[in-house]
């Protein structure tokens, strides 16, 4: 099967897209992976369909893949680079549109100055939503918030990190660390991803905070490992750092990848606002590939 393919990138998080408005292409895990892989593929973080609507007041459906060929409810910078692919390729006339996920409806806008602004949704904070075991585990109170351990091996001498949860319509365990560039991401990174307490695995921050209004951000990703950078990532480390009390309402963080921008009203009386993350999404080239069928 040949088929056309356009490659993007939001903050260095790179993605293949394909247009699947005329007919789904129905590949499976298999292609999935071979798309994705940087030596026989074209190489990519994920794989972004653009869907036709699912249904009344949706305009399309998107659809994500990680490099091992699983299917995951939400990606930030994808979003990104989603929306200015439907743009720019017509499929849209409009500057904004209402996208179905499969962790719920997202509304990303093209601004004036040429970044995208995805509204992600409101963050959830309960175990359950993760899901996170909280089984005979007690939370560490922090601030306004809480942090819970994890112990990264069954010896006793396994290492011990604290972890806020967040989802993302995705999930996440935050930690904070006193320098991004030496905190050990490839090594806890997998473990906590693969942690026996989240079920479905879970993605893996590293926080440095610089000051209330600037963090440094890196995360290894469920499915993907390490990456340039991580919309919903960035988006639960604000959040988990605003909940703590170290952050305010607008942050920019800095990733290997490039800057975005994370900003969340909090929880008040009237509810949990919906956090709003901004960034870049950029066409690196388009092409076409011959897809094998059993790769």
């Amino acid at each position: 099967m040949r088929i056309r393919f356009t490659k993007m990138q939001g903050a260095g998080n790179d993605f293949i897209v394909l247009d699947e408005t005329r007919g789904a292409l129905e590949l499976t895990p298999a292609q999935y992976r071979f798309l994705a892989h940087r030596q026989f593929g074209v190489g990519a973080d994920q794989i972004l369909s653009v869907r036709p609507s699912p249904a009344h007041g949706i305009d399309f459906e998107y659809v994500i893949h990680n490099a091992d060929g699983g299917e995951v409810e939400q990606c930030g910078n994808g979003a990104r680079c989603f929306m200015r692919f439907v743009h720019d390729k017509g499929l849209t006339g409009r500057a904004s549109a209402r996208v179905q996920t499969l962790a719920g409806v997202i509304e990303p806008r093209i601004d004036a100055d040429g970044r995208v602004t995805v509204d992600m949704g409101v963050p959830a904070f309960e175990p359950a939503a993760l899901p996170f075991d909280r089984s005979g585990l007690a939370p560490l109170h922090d601030g306004g918030w809480e942090k819970w351990h994890l112990a990264l091996g069954p010896n006793a001498d396994a290492a011990i990190v604290s972890v806020a949860l967040v989802s993302m319509g995705n999930p996440h365990a935050v930690q904070e660390v006193p320098d991004v560039d030496r905190a050990p991401v490839g090594t806890q990174g997998p473990l906590i991803e693969h942690h026996p307490r989240f079920p479905k695995r879970v993605n893996a921050g590293f926080m440095q905070i610089v000051d209330r209004s600037n963090i440094r951000l890196r995360v290894w990703e469920r499915g993907a490992g390490e990456t340039l950078a991580c919309g919903t990532g960035a988006c639960a480390a604000v959040v988990a750092g605003i909940r703590l009390g170290r952050l305010d309402r607008k942050v920019d963080v800095q990733t290997r990848g490039g800057l975005l921008t994370i900003e969340w009203a909090g929880t008040t009386g009237a509810g949990t606002a919906p956090v709003l993350m901004t960034g870049p999404a950029v066409t690196v080239f388009e092409g076409e590939l011959e897809l094998p069928d059993s790769p």
